[in-house]
């Protein structure tokens, strides 16, 4: 492996491939076809955006499309496996997608880590990455099951790898990966949208963290589809374009002023960035990024 790299570090992908030709969740429904079009140079742009902040607050590798690539989704690359810490051997283990037409993204995952050197497998059952299994601390991760990735996953995990994986159960259609209900903040916090999971699962997150609670409706504005790189939240927003008369404005206020507040009270800042593009793919900040190293969470605060 080399050098351990001693800042922040991700994966990102350039969204040359991406399109909005199959909706294969339950935002897309709720899309026209004519609003479902991709602007493709915004795109661009409102990616480079992201990439150019947190390459100056870290290092982005970048996972390369092939030249005859026709899967719309591999810019949301948080879906395309994990990278898995303290154990032996840095290791990444790739999804096994449920969603039909994503199936191959993670054939180009796991050429990229096994050229980095690292151990590389598939899941051998559904499992959609780190959208769905948060890393915690030490060999600590929760996980989500019943939507995208099975519950047989998470005991595969502990018994290959003796991960503790804390399994709750995803029930909302419209949360069907676990970043749209939970965000790892710290390695001792996480923001959780309590009400999308039942007692039982709360009371077993509690258990390794304190919970920062907020409501499905932030949850569903995007407030855990957040990236945490040094002492910043990235998150998207478009609340610059929408009417102050609108429904959805209020909704993004709302979700803002929540972010900002567990921001302040953490000692840290809130960036937000527009991904009106790929809003339209049911997607937002933390699907288009996947955590290599967790440097900013095996911190303590700064």
């Amino acid at each position: 492996m080399g050098i351990e790299i001693p800042v922040p570090t991700f994966l990102m992908n350039i969204p040359t491939s991406y399109s909005t030709k199959i909706r294969n969740n339950p935002w897309m429904e709720d899309y026209s076809a004519k609003e479902l079009e991709i602007n493709a140079s915004k795109a661009l742009d409102e990616m480079w955006e992201v990439y150019s902040f947190m390459a100056c607050e870290g290092f982005v590798y970048l996972l390369p499309n092939t030249a005859d690539c026709n899967l719309q989704d591999l810019t949301f690359v948080a879906n395309n496996g994990i990278v898995l810490h303290n154990i032996e051997q840095p290791t990444y283990i790739a999804s096994n997608f449920t969603a039909v037409n994503r199936r191959g993204e993670e054939a180009l995952g796991l050429n990229f880590f096994n050229q980095l050197g690292y151990q590389t497998l598939q899941c051998p059952f559904k499992f959609e990455g780190e959208a769905d299994m948060k890393f915690l601390r030490d060999n600590i991760y929760i996980g989500g099951y019943g939507i995208r990735t099975e519950l047989a996953t998470h005991q595969w995990f502990r018994d290959q790898y003796g991960l503790e994986v804390i399994s709750v159960q995803m029930t909302d259609p419209y949360i069907y990966h676990l970043d749209c209900a939970i965000f790892t903040l710290s390695k001792n916090k996480l923001v959780v949208a309590v009400d999308a999971f039942s007692k039982q699962d709360i009371k077993k997150i509690e258990k390794v963290a304190e919970i920062i609670p907020v409501t499905i409706d932030h949850s569903r504005a995007g407030l855990t589809n957040s990236v945490r790189v040094n002492n910043f939240i990235l998150n998207g927003s478009d609340i610059d374009f929408l009417k102050k008369t609108s429904k959805y404005y209020k909704m993004e206020r709302d979700k803002n002023q929540k972010i900002e507040e567990i921001a302040a009270d953490n000692g840290m800042e809130v960036c937000y960035f527009n991904l009106e593009e790929f809003m339209k793919g049911g997607a937002l900040m933390s699907c288009l990024v996947m955590n290599i190293n967790y440097k900013s969470y095996k911190s303590d605060l700064f």
